[in-house]
C-alpha cells in the first residue's frame, strides 16, 4: 500500500516517554482494573474485555482492547443503527446509544473503559497521545487526507478528549 511509504517512526524519546508513562500507569492503575473487572462480570453477562482490530500505523491491524462498556454482542447491532449515527465521515457515534450499560455510560464518562489500552502502548502499537485507531473497516472507509492518520502512531488520547470529546467533528 502507499501508506507505507509515508509512515513517520516514533522518535526515541517519544517512545521512552511511552514506555515509562504506560508502565507506570499498568501499576499504579492495577486496583481499579481489578474493581471495574469486577464490577463488570457483575453487572451484565459476558466479557470483561471488548477486543477488536483497529488500523495502526500504515494501515496495519492490531487488536486493541477495552473495557466491555456495551451489552455482550453490541457489535452486531452497529448496522442497524447506523442511519441514526451523529458522527460525519465514516465513524460512528450514537447520542444514548441503547447498547451501552449503565456502568459503561460511566467508564465511557471517564475514559476508564480505554485504560487496558497503556498495554498496547507498551507494545509498540499505540503512542500515549496521537490520532485514535478506527476500527478497520472505518478506516478503510477513509479517503484522501483523511488516511494521513496512518502515517503515525496511533493514540490512547487525541484532541478529540481534550476539545469536545465526540463532538469534534471528523
Amino acid at each position: 500500500k502507499m501508506e507505507a511509504m509515508f509512515v513517520q517512526g516514533m522518535p526515541r524519546w517519544k517512545r521512552c516517554l511511552d514506555v515509562v508513562g504506560a508502565s507506570v500507569g499498568i501499576v499504579v492503575l492495577l486496583p481499579l482494573f481489578a474493581i471495574v473487572a469486577a464490577a463488570i462480570k457483575v453487572t451484565s453477562p459476558g466479557p470483561i474485555f471488548f477486543c477488536q482490530y483497529r488500523s495502526g500505523l500504515g494501515g496495519k491491524p492490531f487488536v486493541i482492547c477495552k473495557f466491555r462498556s456495551m451489552a455482550a454482542g453490541a457489535e452486531a447491532m452497529q448496522e442497524e443503527l447506523r442511519q441514526l449515527s451523529r458522527q460525519d465521515g465514516p465513524a460512528f457515534k450514537m447520542d444514548d446509544d441503547p447498547r451501552v450499560t449503565r456502568l459503561g455510560r460511566l467508564l465511557r464518562k471517564s475514559s476508564i473503559d480505554e485504560l487496558p489500552q497503556l498495554w498496547n502502548v507498551l507494545k509498540g502499537e499505540m503512542s500515549l497521545v496521537g490520532p485514535r485507531p478506527l476500527p478497520c473497516d472505518e478506516s478503510e472507509a477513509c479517503g484522501g487526507w483523511y488516511r494521513r492518520r496512518l502515517d503515525v502512531t496511533p493514540g490512547l488520547t487525541c484532541i478529540c478528549q481534550v476539545c469536545g470529546r465526540s463532538a469534534v467533528p471528523f
